[in-house]
């Protein structure tokens, strides 16, 4: 059985947000899930988590009104790992919350991914973390890798991906979507779409062109969702490129020539929509 450490400070570690730089939903199978093939890329924006030893398990949020029990998927994933390698203690677990909910940002399954890499350093053992980060949700095995990579399947086939540094904007509007959601407006319209040219996507990053990405939710999620169209025309307008919806959205994004023309970009949108979420930000 690990016990770990004494108790000492808190250890902030920082969970990554994501966009994808395309989205193809390629068909709904007999399990109700989706064969999916996209660009997944961590961001240098996120969520901050501070984790300490302590003889049980416990966790505060700040920045969002969330759950602080098993309806918080960092607590679930505490609450494996420290079951799965025997410790008998426990964490006390602050999460931070910069992200929006419900944006397509995949910012729960980066905080649940960050805290079972927390804890296994916290507490060593002998447990693989990707089995379960792939029962705590789709998106969370793509967080204990730390780089870019093609997902396939449905979301749990990863391949790393050289991706160049790309600059970027981030806007929200503030209004939460589902995944479920998104995922069933697509079905009813069978507007499924064929795998990304990932080759054509990294070259075009590589030499600043328009990028000839897709994602298949963006029409069924916009459509329902005048914010978000909203959102895609302002960034095009706004002197950058490649507008595109992030996951299930509503966090959309568009590329920038480089990190000056980012946050010029960025503190403008901010300024002439002081409700939106804006933020400037690069590839990992």
């Amino acid at each position: 059985m690990t016990t770990g450490p004494s108790a000492t400070a808190p250890v902030t570690y920082f969970a990554p947000a994501k966009v994808n730089l395309g989205l193809s939903v390629r068909s709904q199978r007999a399990d109700g899930y989706h064969d999916l093939h996209s660009l997944m890329v961590p961001l240098n924006v996120g969520d901050d988590l501070d984790i300490a030893p302590a003889p049980t398990l416990s966790l505060r949020v700040e920045g969002a009104d969330l759950p602080t029990d098993e309806g918080n998927l960092v607590y679930r994933a505490a609450r494996a790992y420290l079951d799965a390698a025997g410790v008998s203690g426990g964490a006390a677990i602050t999460l931070h919350k910069r992200l929006p909910l419900a944006s397509g940002l995949g910012g729960g399954s980066s905080d649940a991914a960050t805290t079972l890499m927390a804890l296994a350093r916290l507490y060593p053992s002998g447990v693989a973390l990707a089995p379960l980060a792939r029962r705590l949700g789709a998106d969370v095995p793509f967080f204990l890798l730390g780089h870019a990579a093609t997902a396939a399947g449905t979301g749990e086939i990863l391949s790393p991906t050289p991706v160049p540094r790309t600059a970027l904007v981030l806007v929200n509007p503030g209004v939460p979507v589902s995944a479920g959601d998104a995922y069933r407006w697509l079905d009813a319209e069978e507007a499924f779409t064929t795998a990304l040219d990932i080759e054509a996507i990294v070259a075009a990053l590589s030499n600043g062109r328009p990028v000839p990405y897709l994602n298949a939710l963006q029409g069924p999620v916009a459509a329902r969702h005048a914010p978000i169209r909203e959102v895609l025309g302002v960034l095009e307008r706004a002197g950058l490129h490649s507008p595109l919806m992030s996951g299930s959205g509503s966090t959309c994004f568009a590329l920038a020539r480089d990190d000056a023309h980012a946050h010029d970009a960025a503190h403008a949108l901010a300024r002439a929509h002081p409700h939106w979420w804006v933020t400037a930000a690069c590839t990992l």
